[in-house]
Order: C-alpha cells, then sequence, then structure tokens
C-alpha cells in the first residue's frame, strides 16, 4: 500500500527500539524537523539518535525514560482524521470527551484533572492553558503533524509545572521541501472538512511554510453543531551555524454545547441534548506567535531561545446567560544544550531558564475574576555515559510562581500568593545487546494551582498549596527486526493533589470547591508486543493495569474516580497489494466510577470495546481513506461527572465514518 510494507518493518524496528529518548522544545524541534522522518535507519545503524521528548538532542542510549514515537507511518496506517482520533489508539492514554473538548489522562487521572497532569506541547510549546479549561488539541490538524511523541510518566525536571502523569509532544511539518498538498474528507453527522499546506524556498536560507485547514459537523448528540477553523504560517532560516524562525497561528472553535445527561436519560437516547440548553454554545478564537533562534557557539555548544504569545478570547452562552473569557500568555525560554563525544559514548547537557506570565479575566453570571500568574525556574540536566553500554541521566528544577488574584467572592481586595516548587531526577539505563535496554528512573513532579482553581477554595483558605510528587519505574524494551517487546512498571505518589471536591459545602457559593486532597498512591504496568508475521502483515497488542487509591484521610483505601484499572488494545495491519492497505483495531477500557465519587458509592461504569477500521489507498501522488470509528456502534459514557444532586453523564461518539481524499505535489 501507500505506506510500504518493507518500511513498515524498518520503521517498527526503529521507532521501538529508540524508545527512550527526551523531547526537544522550540527551535531545537525545528532544527529536527529538517531531517525526514519518513526514511527511518535501520535498527543497528551506528547513528542511532532521534530528537524525542527532551530539550535537547539525545543518543537513546544516554536516556532512562519510556517513550513512543507515532510517525507519518503509523499516521497514515491508522487513516485518523483528527489528533485525537490518533491518540485514543495508544496504549497508556485514556481519553475523555464533553462533547465540547477532549483531555488525555496518563498514569491515573480523571478527566479535570488531566488538563492539569499531563503536559501537551506543540514543537516544545506549551499547549495548556493558565486556567483549568482543556488544551485545544484541535488547534492542530492532522495534516500539519510530522510526528507525535508521547513520553509516560513525570518530567518534572525538563517541564516542571504540569508534567505529572506524562507529557505529549506535537512536532509540525517543517518547510524542508518545495511543494504542497491539499485533503477534502466528508462522512457521518453532516461532517465536511478541507485541509491544505504549501512550502517552498525563497533563496538558499529562507523558507516558508502555510497551511489552512476548515471542518464543520452536527456531531453525534443533538444541538453540538461545531464549525472549526486553523490558519498557520511560518518563515524559517537556516545557516552552518544558526536557525532562527517565526511563526503566526489562529485557531477559531464555534460550537453548540448539548450538556449533561442522567443516566435515564442517556439510556433512553444518548444523542439527544440535555433540557433547556437551546442555543447554548462556547467560541474559542486564539492567536499565537512564536519565534525561535538557536546559535552553534562551538562544535559542541548551542545557544537557543524561544519567545512565544498567546491571546485567547472565549464567549458563551451557558447556563441560561452570557460569558466571557480572555485570557494571554508571554513565555520566554532560554537554555544551552551540549554534547560531548566521549569514548565511553555521548556526554549530553542541557541547562536552562523557563519564565513566563499570563493573566486571565473572567466575566461570567456569577463570577468577576482577575489573575496575573508569573513563574520563573531555573533546571539543568545531564546525561553521562559510565561505559558503552551504561550511563545515568541526573537533573534538577527550580520554580516559584506568584499570583495576585481578585475575585469579587472571595478576595475583593485583591491578594498576593506566593509558591515555590522543586524536582529532582537520577535515572540508569543499561543496554547489553542492540536487541535489549533495561532502564530505571526517579522523577519528581509539581503543579502549582491554575489562575481560576486559586479563587475557588473553601471559604476559610487561603490559597492551595503546589501539589507535588514522585515518579519511580523501570522498564525492559526487547526488539529485534520483526519484534518489538516493552514492560514498563511504574509507582506515582503525590500529596497536596490538586482536585475539585464536589462533595463540600464550604465553597465561594455554598458548595464544592478546590482542596489539596489527602495523599494517594497510583501503581502500573504497560507492555506491548507487535510483530510483523511477513511483508504484509503487522499485528500488535498492549495492555495497561493501574491501581490507584488514596492513601489518607476519609476515602482511605477507595479507588480514585474515573481511573479504569484495565485497559487494552490490539491492531492489525495488511498489506492487500503495493497501493491498498486495510488497519483494524479494538480498544477496550475497563469499569471505573464516574468522577467524583471519591468514596466509591455509586456503581462503577460498565466497560466497553470500541472497534475501528481504515482502507487506505495510495497511488503516486494520490491517497484516499475510508475510516470507520465505533464499527460496532457501541454505546458509551465520554465523560461523567458525580454530584449529589445528581450525576451527569456526556454520550460518547456513534459509528462514525468518514471518506478522505488528498493529493501532494
Amino acid at each position: 500500500m501507500g505506506t510500504n510494507p518493507t518500511k513498515i518493518a524498518t520503521a517498527l524496528s526503529l521507532i521501538l527500539s529508540v524508545s527512550a529518548a527526551s523531547f526537544v522544545s522550540s527551535a531545537t524541534a525545528e532544527a529536527a524537523n529538517t531531517s525526514s522522518t519518513t526514511e527511518p535507519t535501520a535498527i543497528g545503524a551506528d547513528t542511532e539518535t532521534i530528537v524525542v521528548i527532551g530539550r535537547s538532542e539525545a543518543n537513546p542510549l544516554n536516556i532512562a525514560a519510556n517513550v513512543n514515537v507515532i510517525d507519518q507511518v503509523d499516521i497514515e496506517m491508522s487513516g485518523a482524521v483528527s489528533l485525537t482520533d490518533l491518540l485514543r489508539s495508544q496504549a497508556g492514554i485514556q481519553v475523555s470527551d464533553n462533547n465540547s473538548g477532549t483531555t488525555f489522562a496518563m498514569r491515573g487521572f480523571t478527566a479535570s484533572q488531566a488538563a492539569s497532569n499531563t503536559l501537551i506541547l506543540i514543537d516544545g510549546r506549551r499547549l495548556n492553558n493558565i486556567d483549568i479549561s482543556a488544551p485545544s488539541i484541535n488547534a492542530v490538524p492532522l495534516n500539519q503533524v510530522e510526528r507525535v511523541e508521547v513520553l509516560y510518566g513525570s518530567a518534572g525536571v525538563l517541564y516542571g509545572d504540569q508534567a505529572v502523569g506524562g507529557v505529549i509532544n506535537i512536532i509540525t511539518k517543517a518547510p524542508n521541501g518545495t511543494g504542497g498538498g491539499f485533503e477534502l474528507s466528508g462522512g457521518s453527522f453532516d461532517t465536511y472538512e478541507a485541509k491544505g499546506d504549501i512550502s517552498g524556498a525563497i533563496n538558499d536560507a529562507w523558507r516558508y511554510y502555510l497551511a489552512a485547514s476548515y471542518n464543520q459537523s452536527d456531531n453525534y448528540r443533538d444541538n453540538n453543531e461545531s464549525e472549526t477553523g486553523s490558519v498557520l504560517g511560518r518563515l524559517q532560516y537556516q545557516s552552518d551555524k544558526q536557525q532562527f524562525f517565526v511563526e503566526a497561528n489562529y485557531f477559531d472553535d464555534n460550537r453548540q454545547a448539548p450538556g449533561a445527561l442522567t443516566l435515564d436519560q442517556f439510556e433512553q437516547d444518548p444523542t439527544q441534548a440535555a433540557p433547556f440548553t437551546e442555543g447554548e454554545y462556547t467560541h474559542e478564537m486564539t492567536t499565537a506567535l512564536r519565534s525561535g533562534y538557536e546559535y552553534q557557539l562551538t562544535q559542541e555548544w548551542a545557544l537557543v531561545a524561544d519567545l512565544t504569545y498567546s491571546d485567547t478570547l472565549t464567549t458563551n452562552f451557558l447556563w441560561g446567560s452570557a460569558g466571557r473569557i480572555e485570557r494571554n500568555l508571554l513565555s520566554f525560554s532560554p537554555k544551552a544544550t551540549a554534547n560531548y563525544q566521549l569514548e565511553q559514548g555521548d556526554l549530553d547537557i542541557v541547562a536552562g531558564i523557563d519564565l513566563s506570565v499570563g493573566e486571565a479575566d473572567f466575566d461570567l453570571a456569577y463570577t468577576q475574576r482577575n489573575n496575573e500568574q508569573k513563574m520563573a525556574s531555573i533546571y539543568a540536566q545531564a546525561s553521562v555515559p559510565l561505559t558503552k553500554t551504561l550511563s545515568y541521566v541526573v537533573g534538577g528544577r527550580y520554580s516559584e510562581v506568584t499570583d495576585d488574584l481578585t475575585d469579587q467572592t472571595l478576595y475583593p481586595n485583591g491578594v498576593e500568593l506566593d509558591n515555590d516548587a522543586h524536582a529532582f531526577e537520577l535515572g540508569l539505563n543499561y543496554r547489553p545487546s542492540i536487541e535489549n535496554r533495561f532502564y530505571i528512573r526517579a522523577n519528581d513532579n509539581f503543579r502549582f494551582a491554575k489562575v481560576d482553581e486559586q479563587a475557588y477554595t473553601p471559604v476559610t483558605t487561603l490559597g492551595l498549596d503546589p501539589q507535588t510528587g514522585r515518579s519511580y519505574e523501570a522498564g525492559w524494551d526487547w526488539t529485534t527486526t520483526s519484534q518489538a517487546f516493552k514492560l514498563n512498571a511504574y509507582r506515582l505518589d503525590l500529596e497536596d493533589e490538586i482536585v475539585y471536591d464536589a462533595g463540600r459545602t464550604d465553597g465561594p457559593q455554598g458548595g464544592g470547591a478546590n482542596v489539596n486532597a489527602d495523599a494517594s498512591r497510583r501503581y502500573g504496568i504497560n507492555t506491548s508486543y507487535d510483530i510483523q508475521l511477513s511483508a504484509d502483515w503487522l499485528l500488535g497488542a498492549s495492555y495497561e493495569y493501574i491501581d490507584a487509591e488514596f492513601t489518607e484521610g476519609e476515602n482511605e483505601g477507595k479507588a480514585l474516580s474515573w481511573v479504569a484499572k484495565h485497559n487494552g488494545r490490539a491492531h492489525l495491519s495488511y498489506d492487500i497489494a503495493s497501493e491498498w492497505q486495510v488497519f483494524v483495531e479494538g480498544i477496550y477500557t475497563g469499569e471505573r466510577f464516574i468522577e467524583g465519587d471519591n468514596a466509591n458509592v455509586d456503581p462503577k461504569l460498565s466497560s466497553y470495546v470500541l472497534a475501528n477500521l481504515a482502507l487506505n489507498y495510495t497511488r503516486d501522488n494520490w491517497s484516499a481513506s475510508l475510516r470507520a470509528d465505533n464499527l460496532l456502534d457501541e454505546e458509551y459514557i465520554s465523560a461523567g461527572y458525580y454530584s449529589a444532586w445528581g450525576n451527569g453523564y456526556y454520550s460518547g461518539n456513534g459509528r462514525s465514518i468518514r471518506l478522505t481524499a488528498g493529493y501532494r505535489f
């Protein structure tokens, strides 16, 4: 088919053999994108390096971490039409959808917590908001994505705030060629989408990249119509010793809000909208500007700096009243990186500063609030080879945050809240042969309260403490030219976890409030196996086990809500002919308590299996894909929230079929 059977085999070997590496940030990510990822090197190549989750390029031999890379081969093979579809099929990621946006939980967090405990990056730039609203991952159309890098576990040293359960880094395409393409698609629920991009050279040093997308859909539920569009422009300069880029992006997402259903309403008709929600909507408009510069000082040392500004306006009409939220964020991240090629291996060093100032202004029916949040961090990390097969990584970070907060209910005269946190990391990586790799790692993590969390605490609480924790993990990777096996075990301990407690009665409005919860711990095991049965057949399966519970307080021994103990996936790819390929996958999500049911009072929500099918065709510059999601039309709850006054449930999408056709020139 279009992905080429031999390419699938070599890509499988490469991806899973380099599953320990570290993310790039900003300009380093841009540099990485100048090398094509569609022609992977063989597993045993002497130049085995890849730029993934980290803040500098590194040889995977020197990094102790559990990383998965989703490249163009995987994207094309899956037939996925969005990043949400692509990430839903990844082991270790639980996706929740309240029909207005998606969140991605890693290492056992609820849907609400996932927006603040899973860090999502675009080319190393934070997509997470300074308030509790989920990152708008739909701002990145799939045609703009070069690859996606997923680090499982804490990354408090490299990224600090919010890198608790894991990090997802979306690497977009760089202007490294001349040409372009377009895609048109349509399908269920009156869905229509158009995407296009073009890149080229201005001269030997300067290049450009332009991309745009538009999507409209009625979606699965009533009163859930959406209209989404984005535009991206990038200008890039590169010479032997330096590189520079500047880019601008605009994202517009306007969608109606169908609201939460009761359980009876969901069982009667999961497509219906909640009563009295007609005309309710949210409309988000975001402009982001970004610039990066890198200069190669010597053969070993480089200086890198990244400057980003984003501005978002969200208007809405919810619960019978209009609202308006404005937020902006300015960040500056200079760093120095070094790579020394020693006899026993590469010595990699990265050290930098992260500075940011953000402001959020809430003008809602019952909320008048303004918060300016300033954050400053310093960090350093080194990967040190001890022998040609053994290396260790060590690092540390210190962060400070100041909230200047005014809230009509809790802080009408204003208040300044100061907090700080730190993180340390120590890991060991051992590779006795090209087929085997063993690693062990301990990494601290933390997150500061979001700007709106600080203003919605119990009336007697003056601000929230930082959430802190430590992650321990160990793993084994075994890879040959036709098979790959991965096993990872971890423990995550958290203190002062920041959560919303719906059962309280001392909140600002007499109900629930954000609190520092009792201590909790999460044990888990991730395992996966992939095999290239022949040149045409690829088979794989993965399984995740999570045991998450409170270890202190009135809910000691109770399971953390919305965390499924068992999750799994199986997939199969078959190249029917040189131009045709079929892909089938099944995704299992185990039973779990509804989010917020910390006392485990209600019965668990039922487990479910989603079956997806894709038929892909490629010939010359043309491509086409027919993808069916939730092929068996399973009815399931994609998000739910516990309340003493009645739970709220959001329906997962029913069977959806999309036909996509594209042309590259």
